[in-house]
């Protein structure tokens, strides 16, 4: 079992910056990969961005290309979503994931995770 717990979230103008992190606890020798979602009230959870531990590749949403940044630290086995020029449709509860079986690709689908953390709700005022 792994257990993940997201801190970070808060309220913040837009323009503005905010910086997620994903503590991993448990087997987190058997994650592959790690990544964000999120859930906006009335809408489905989507893929916002993931990486793969073996070889640091990264896949992110066209919605936050450019704008949002996943990193990790695995002495650490945490997980971090550096969220920059945040916009009022950002305001979403984030969730991270993490897959605990191998796959050569960096999955944006929510089915191909095994284990999710409570969420932390971030809010972008206009």
């Amino acid at each position: 079992q792994v257990q993940l717990v997201e801190s970070g979230g808060g309220l913040v103008q837009a323009g503005g910056s905010l910086r997620l992190s994903c503590a991993a606890s448990g087997r987190t020798f058997s994650t592959y990969v790690m990544g964000w979602f999120r859930q906006a009230p009335g809408k489905e959870r989507e893929f916002v961005c993931a990486i793969r531990w073996s070889s640091d590749s990264t896949d992110y949403a066209a919605s936050v290309k450019g704008r949002f940044t996943i990193s990790g630290d695995n002495a650490k086995n945490t997980v971090y979503l550096q969220m920059n020029s945040l916009k009022p449709d950002d305001t979403a509860v984030y969730y991270c994931a993490a897959r605990s079986t191998y796959i050569w690709t960096v999955p944006n689908d929510s089915g191909k995770y095994d284990y999710w953390g409570q969420g932390t709700q971030v809010t972008v005022s206009s």
